[in-house]
């Protein structure tokens, strides 16, 4: 049986290098507007986008979507959703959480689902994704950050740990971390609970918090890496490539 599942979508309205980065038009549409129908047609729960501001709440509401004001002062996306997910299931009947992030317009809806796919499995705390790097570039880039793990079945494996130095030493693949997750909604209650921990904040990784709690979080293998956008540059190349798919 599939757990309740709601996928959540943290949107925060300030941006230092993108302006009103939600609200950038793509297409005739928002970006966030973009990303929320991506996760809609994922298929595995409703949709929520959290959001800090009421031109989010306006934007989601126009496209039909559903969208509630958290407050503007998170330290975290994990936060604002937890938050989200207290008006959105005030009755505590959802199991699973989806954090798809809110600067993805061109994120697969199977990239959401495969996200989903590691909770089937009972010992698992919390979901996320990866893809192998095949850039020589980025196994040596800070920037990117790599998945520690063992594999435990096809196109899935077991973090270990997470870092952005060069990680795992020898011959074999090195893993980029995509930052989407999957939460049960007990993992997800106590993180949030959680002060920041010691290889967290040297790794600024927020997600070690969980592994240094004992928490297991499983990493589903997915293709590619999912555009995100922080900049100008970012915005004109989802611009293109979903102008490119309307066209198809």
């Amino acid at each position: 049986m599939k757990p309740n599942a709601l996928v959540i979508i943290p949107s925060r309205l300030g941006s230092t290098r993108l302006p009103n980065k939600p609200l950038a038009d793509i297409h005739g549409e928002a970006m966030i507007v973009h990303v929320w129908r991506r996760a809609v047609e994922a298929g595995i729960g409703e949709v929520v986008v959290a959001c800090d501001h009421p031109s989010i709440m306006a934007a989601i509401e126009a496209a039909g979507g559903r969208a509630v004001l958290t407050r503007p002062d998170h330290p975290s996306g994990s936060d604002r959703i937890f938050e989200a997910l207290s008006k959105a299931d005030p009755e505590g009947r959802v199991e699973v959480i989806v954090n798809v992030q809110g600067d993805l317009p061109t994120i697969a809806p199977s990239a959401v689902r495969a996200c989903f796919d590691p909770l089937l499995d009972p010992a698992v705390d919390v979901a996320t994704l990866t893809a192998e790097i095949t850039r020589d570039e980025e196994k040596i880039d800070p920037n990117v950050v790599k998945v520690v793990g063992s594999p435990v079945a096809e196109r899935r494996l077991r973090a270990l740990y997470f870092t952005r130095a060069t990680a795992p030493h020898g011959d074999g693949p090195l893993y980029h971390h995509i930052g989407l997750y999957a939460y049960r909604r007990s993992a997800l209650a106590r993180f949030v609970t959680l002060p920041p921990s010691t290889l967290e904040r040297r790794e600024k990784l927020e997600q070690l918090r969980l592994l240094e709690a004992g928490m297991r979080i499983d990493a589903a293998i997915v293709d590619d890496v999912p555009l995100g956008v922080d900049t100008q540059h970012d915005l004109d190349r989802a611009r293109a490539v979903i102008g490119a798919s309307l066209k198809g």
